[in-house]
């Protein structure tokens, strides 16, 4: 049995196809782990999530922004961006299906040794409370009152971490950290503006996962939402957003039997959107 971690699909379909043909994936035998932003800026929105609701318990699949916002789009909280491209599973037969597959999706996962989040850990969080805090907004999403979470869902407020959060705004930090968190400062400040290489860093602000005293260092974390990053120089930080979407690649990482050792793997995409349309 072989575990893989699968970086930003974002409605790609066909690269993520060649991309099991390379690692010759059963699904009898392997399990896929995607590290969320499943749909959207991409071609194939609809048959992605057609072809891993299809593998069924061989996919394993975390919500991404680009995930939440397919959800607030299709209930009406968000207006459309002139570049998604989510029509086809808005209009689909089995749209409430779909949408409610996505719902379902965890925040955050671990296995095989490693966590995996989309975007990133606050530094004050350890392995245990993120997952912990990433069942909050799971149990919001699945729950009977999902779309009212969802009215309540965006903005940048509250831009840090306090135990005592209740409400929309604890709800809304733990998303915007393991969904949007780029760059914090060492007090766990988030920074959502900059989505540049980690050299880009404003002043006082750092990548989120070189803050000193981050509770998860020495856990293998692994991410995607940071197509411009790169490699992240860590052997406890692996960046798998390879940019597929912008005419980059689609990477997976096979996790090895040693802790953090992983085996890249990836295909080349033809460009579905200009860099900037982010």
């Amino acid at each position: 049995m072989a575990l893989y971690m699968i970086g930003d699909v974002q409605g790609c379909d066909e690269p993520l196809g060649r991309l099991l043909d390379t690692i010759g994936f059963s699904p009898s035998r392997d399990t896929l782990f995607f590290l969320g932003d499943l749909v959207n800026r991409g071609p194939a929105s609809l048959a992605v999530l057609e072809r891993l609701m299809a593998l069924g318990s061989s996919a394993q699949a975390l919500l991404g922004n680009h995930d939440l916002h397919l959800l607030a789009v299709a209930q009406g909280v968000k207006r459309p961006h002139r570049n998604d491209t989510v029509d086809g599973i808005l209009s689909s037969p089995r749209r409430e299906a779909l949408l409610d597959w996505i719902r379902q999706r965890p925040m955050a996962l671990r296995a095989g040794g490693w966590l995996m989040v989309h975007a990133g850990v606050l530094p004050a969080w350890d392995v245990a409370q993120t997952l912990g805090l990433a069942g909050e907004v799971e149990r919001a999403l699945r729950g009977e009152h999902w779309q009212v979470f969802l009215q309540h869902l965006y903005g940048n407020r509250p831009d840090r971490w306090d135990d005592d959060l209740q409400g929309f705004d604890r709800l809304r930090v733990i998303v915007n950290a393991l969904t949007r968190l780029r760059f914090c400062n060492a007090d766990g400040v988030m920074e959502f503006d900059t989505k540049d290489s980690a050299a880009a860093a404003p002043p006082g602000f750092m990548p989120w996962f070189e803050v000193p005293g981050r509770r998860t260092a020495g856990t293998p974390v692994a991410f995607g939402h940071w197509s411009t990053l790169g490699e992240s120089g860590r052997d406890d930080a692996l960046a798998l957003d390879s940019g597929c979407v912008w005419g980059g690649c689609l990477t997976a990482a096979r996790i090895g039997e040693r802790p953090g050792e992983v085996e890249r793997m990836a295909v080349r995409c033809t460009q579905a959107q200009k860099p900037g349309a982010a």
